[in-house]
C-alpha cells in the first residue's frame, strides 16, 4: 500500500499528509524523556510540527504534553488536544511564565519585511531568543535557524555544511545568526543543550521556491534564474527531522543542516512544471552559478533521506495550482543574494 495519496485536493488532505508522523518518529517519542513546547507555533511551519508532534505521540501511546505557544491564541491546534498558551515573548516576565518543560522546539523569527524596519527583525530574531535562552537553561532546545548564515555558496561546492564558516550577508542573516549566538552563550556558560537547526527550504503546497517557479509558469510570468539552483525538503520530512533532532542537542551547541539530498535546477524545475501545464516556462537572466545551498548529509546519515521525493513534490505542487488551491501570497525571494527581503 502506498503511504502517499497521488493527489492532494483540500486543505485538509494537505494538512493530513504534513502531519503523517514516520515510524521512526512514533519510536523515538516512546524514547523522549519529557514533554515539548513549540515556541513560535503559529508561522508556517508550526501548525505542521505541532501536529505531527501530537499525531506522534498518541500513535506511540505515551503520555506527553505538546504545548504550542505564539503571540495570538491556535484554536485549531486547541482543538486537536495540543494545549496553546498566548505570549509575548519580546517580554521578559511572559517567557518567565510560560511551563518549564524538558524539551523546545524555538521557531520564533523574522524575515520578510525586514528592509525597512530592521530594528523589529533584530528584536524578534535576537531579543526573544536571548529570553528563551536565559529562562530555559535545563531545557533541550531545537532552534530554527537558516542556511541563510552561510555565505553564497557556488554550486560545485555541493553547498554548505555544517563546518562552512558562516558569513551572512544582510540585516536578516546577521539578525538571524545573533539568534544562534544568544543560544551558544547559554550553551557554553550555563550547560544549555542545543541544537541549531538550519533550514533551506521547507516545500509546502502553498508557498515555497517550487510554489514560487510554478506560478509563475502557470500565469505566464518569467522566472529568472540568475539564482538558479536550490535545495528543498516537504515540510512533512523537515518536521519529523526537527522533532527527532530532540535527541541530538548538545553542549557546546551541535549544528545541523536540514535540507533535501539533491540541489536541483530552477530552469529545470521550471519546464517540469510547463511540461505538466502545458506552456513553455518563461526563462529570464542566466545562471551565475551561485545561490543558498546547503548539504544535509549529516541529517540524511542520522535520519534516512526524506521520505516524499522532490518528484512526487513536483507533481503535488503542479496539480494543487491547476485545481486553484490555496496559496499564501508570500514568495520566498529565493532568487536574492544581496540579502534584503
Amino acid at each position: 500500500m502506498k503511504k502517499y495519496p497521488e493527489t492532494i485536493n483540500t486543505v485538509e488532505e494537505l494538512n493530513e499528509v504534513l502531519s503523517r508522523p514516520s515510524e521512526e518518529l512514533v519510536e523515538f517519542m516512546r524514547e523522549l524523556d519529557g514533554d515539548i513546547m513549540i515556541l513560535g507555533a503559529g508561522g508556517k511551519v508550526g501548525p505542521s510540527l505541532a501536529r505531527r508532534a501530537k499525531r506522534a505521540v498518541d500513535a506511540a501511546g505515551v503520555e506527553k504534553d505538546i504545548i504550542a505557544v505564539d503571540l495570538a491564541p491556535l484554536p485549531e491546534l486547541e482543538a486537536l488536544g495540543i494545549k496553546t498558551i498566548a505570549c509575548d515573548m519580546l517580554k521578559l516576565d511572559e517567557v518567565g511564565k510560560l511551563p518549564k518543560v524538558k524539551n523546545i522546539v524555538y521557531m520564533v523569527g523574522r524575515k520578510f519585511g525586514s528592509t525597512g524596519s530592521e530594528h523589529l527583525t533584530w528584536g524578534i530574531n535576537v531579543i526573544v531568543a536571548y529570553h528563551v535562552a536565559r529562562t530555559f537553561t535545563d531545557s533541550n532546545i531545537v532552534a530554527f535557524s537558516t542556511g541563510c548564515v552561510y555565505p553564497v555558496m557556488d554550486i560545485y561546492t555541493g553547498g554548505a555544511t555544517e563546518q562552512t564558516p558562516t558569513g551572512p550577508i544582510g540585516e536578516y542573516a546577521m539578525s538571524s545568526l545573533g539568534r544562534e549566538r544568544m543560544f551558544d552563550f547559554f550553551s557554553q556558560t550555563a550547560g544549555q543543550k542545543v541544537l541549531q537547526l538550519r533550514l533551506n527550504y521547507s516545500l509546502e503546497l502553498r508557498y515555497g521556491v517550487l510554489v514560487d517557479v510554478a506560478t509563475k509558469v502557470f500565469n505566464d510570468r518569467p522566472v529568472d534564474v540568475t539564482t538558479g539552483f536550490a535545495n528543498g525538503i516537504w515540510q512533512g520530512d523537515a518536521c519529523d527531522q526537527v522533532l527527532r533532532c530532540l535527541g541530538h542537542t548538545a553542549s557546546p551547541a551541535a549544528i545541523m543542516n536540514i535540507t533535501g539530498p539533491e540541489i536541483f535546477s530552477i530552469r529545470q524545475v521550471a519546464g517540469e512544471f510547463g511540461r505538466r501545464f502545458g506552456k513553455e516556462p518563461i526563462i529570464e537572466g542566466e545562471e551565475n552559478g551561485k545561490g543558498y545551498l546547503s548539504n544535509a548529509a549529516k541529517a540524511n546519515a542520522l535520519f534516512g533521506n526524506p521520505e516524499v521525493p522532490l518528484g512526487q513534490v513536483i507533481d503535488w505542487i503542479a496539480h494543487w495550482i491547476s485545481i486553484g488551491g490555496e496559496n499564501s501570497g508570500k514568495e520566498t525571494h529565493f532568487e536574492t543574494q544581496n540579502g534584503k527581503y
